[in-house]
Parts: structure tokens; C-alpha cells; sequence
């Protein structure tokens, strides 16, 4: 199933289709060119927020050329206004422009026109503005703050406390704390209502512990599938029928940086495994200790296996 976004231009308030797409493959939206940073040109400052570091440098590297190609060509324009440089020289004309830009104070060329003075000024305004466009883009991406949080790959459906309990599991990437966190699990998928109108319904799973004081190492999340949670009576075939997704939402405070982190995954419909449970991943030392063995966070058995070899 795909869905189509469209769009209103506020100039020629016609609908215009823009190139992503919504597919819903094993019941996960995925949105086509989504991450790809170059679909968010229309938006810069966004992009050089998103894009990758060496993305990042390389439209710096960009940008920083090209001032300095124009500046270059403005000074080749005006004759011989540069003391020192060869007339008509592009590259001498070049130099002298990153000299200008940065700052980086007069050697054996300088200006000496009144029209290499003008475009000198205009530059080293140019310069000065970029610089701190520059510092301040390079500590918004720094100071960013994000979380390390691993999510189990599936989700399982076992029994827990004598109830058919929804169970997926997280663990806190980071040699730190996430204080406060809190987590929230929500159902989605397609209804059709009694007039026969259809929409995506989101549900909200109510979860047996939906917050932590101390989010450090793991946490197995519970939700308790009883006659009031929109999971009863659902199985696979159901869940895939109905396009049904998962959608885990956490937050919480990182103590390093005294800032809200979020984080969140989804699961599909084949990605909630029935009667199956985690294997165990906490074990002890032989002087008592407690660890916990990440090597087998995503793994599971199946209950009947169990249920047969005791």
C-alpha cells in the first residue's frame, strides 16, 4: 500500500507531488529518500543540521570557494586594483580574496582603488558574518544532545504473572544514566468506521511500568493483553491484515548533558513473535556478581521448547 503526500504552493496554489512516498512494508511507514540529505534543500538550515560531518565540511569547503571565485572575478573586473598582483590574474586575484575573508591581514598584496576598497568591505562584512554563521552551526550540531538506546530487534507475546503479557526489551548504550525516563507504546492501524470512512487509528498501550527514576542498563517493557488493550484477540494474520505497527516512544534526561534525549523504534506485524520469550541476559559471577550479557539481547526461545524439556 503507498501513500502519496501532496503539498499546496503558496505561489501557485497548485497541488505539487514531491518526491516521497509512504510505503507500508510488514506494517512499518517507510518514507522513500527519507535521510537522504540532499531532499532538504529547500530547508538549509535543517540540512546542515541533519547532514553527516564529512557532508557537512564538504558544503563549507563548497560555499568557501565560491565566495571566493566571485570576489575573485569581481577583482579581475576591476583592472588593476590589487598592488602586487598580476593584472588580470585570476588565482593572485583568488588569494587575495581568502586573505580578505579571513581576516588574515595584508602581506605584499592590498587594495588600491577606490573600487578594490568598496569590494573589500563588502567582503570582510561577507567574512565576518560567515564565521559566526559557521561557529554557530558548528555548536548547534555539537550541543545537539542524542540518545544510545538499543531496542530488541522483535517483540514477544508469552505469558507473564499467569497473563498474556506484550514484552520487548532496551538497553542504555552509554556508560551514563538516563534520568527520569519515561516510555510509551502505541498501536497503529487501519479502521474503517460505521459510515465506512477509513483512517489510521492510534491506540495507546498502557504498560505495567512506563517510567524509571534511573535508566542505566536494560529494561524489559510489559504490556498486559487483557479484554481492555487493542491487542486482544489479535494474532499475526490479523496484525498484518490490518496493517498494524508498534511505535515505542522514550525520553528522558542525560545526566552528562543535563538535557532530553528521545529515542524510538517500531515494530511490525512479523516482528511481534508469539509464544516466545528473551532469553535471559543477566547472569552471576562466581563470587556473586551480577552482569549482564549483551550478546544475547536480541535472542529468544519459544515456550513449548521450554515446556517440553522440563
Amino acid at each position: 500500500m503507498k501513500f502519496r503526500l501532496l503539498r499546496l504552493s503558496r505561489h501557485t496554489k497548485k497541488l505539487l507531488i514531491p518526491k516521497i512516498q509512504i510505503n507500508i512494508d510488514n506494517g512499518k511507514l517507510q518514507i522513500s529518500n527519507q535521510g537522504v540529505w540532499h531532499s532538504y534543500w529547500r530547508d538549509p538550515y535543517h540540512l546542515l543540521l541533519t547532514v553527516s560531518w564529512s557532508g557537512f565540511i564538504l558544503l563549507i569547503c563548497l560555499c568557501y570557494l565560491a565566495i571566493n571565485a566571485v570576489f575573485a572575478l569581481a577583482y579581475v573586473l576591476g583592472g588593476d586594483c590589487i598592488a602586487n598582483a598580476t593584472p588580470g590574474s585570476f588565482f593572485d586575484a583568488f588569494f587575495f580574496s581568502v586573505q580578505t575573508l579571513a581576516s588574515i591581514g595584508y602581506g605584499a598584496m592590498y587594495p588600491k582603488s577606490f573600487y578594490a576598497h568598496i569590494i573589500v568591505t563588502i567582503e570582510a562584512m561577507i567574512g565576518v558574518m560567515g564565521i559566526a554563521l559557521m561557529t554557530g552551526l558548528a555548536f548547534a550540531r555539537f550541543s545537539r544532545p542524542t540518545a544510545r538506546v538499543m531496542f530488541s530487534n522483535v517483540a514477544v507475546v508469552t505469558n507473564y504473572d499467569g497473563k498474556k503479557t506484550l514484552m520487548f526489551r532496551t538497553a542504555n548504550q552509554r556508560r551514563n544514566s538516563i534520568l527520569e525516563a519515561q516510555i510509551k507504546a502505541y498501536l497503529i492501524r487501519d479502521e474503517v468506521t460505521v459510515e465506512g470512512n477509513f483512517f489510521r487509528r492510534i491506540y495507546d498501550l498502557r504498560l505495567l511500568r512506563p517510567q524509571t527514576p534511573e535508566f542505566m542498563l536494560t529494561w524489559l517493557v510489559r504490556h498486559v493483553i487483557d479484554e481492555s488493550s487493542p491487542l486482544y484477540g489479535m494474532s499475526t494474520e490479523s496484525l498484518i491484515k490490518t496493517n498494524s505497527l508498534l511505535i515505542i516512544s522514550l525520553s528522558g534526561i542525560d545526566e552528562t548533558v543535563s538535557q532530553v534525549v528521545h529515542a524510538r523504534y517500531s515494530y511490525g506485524p512479523h516482528d511481534i513473535l508469539w509464544n516466545q520469550q528473551f532469553v535471559d541476559i543477566i547472569h552471576h559471577t562466581p563470587d556473586g556478581h551480577r552482569y549482564i550479557d549483551y550478546q544475547h539481547f536480541h535472542d529468544v526461545f519459544s515456550v513449548n521448547d521450554l515446556q517440553e524439556s522440563s
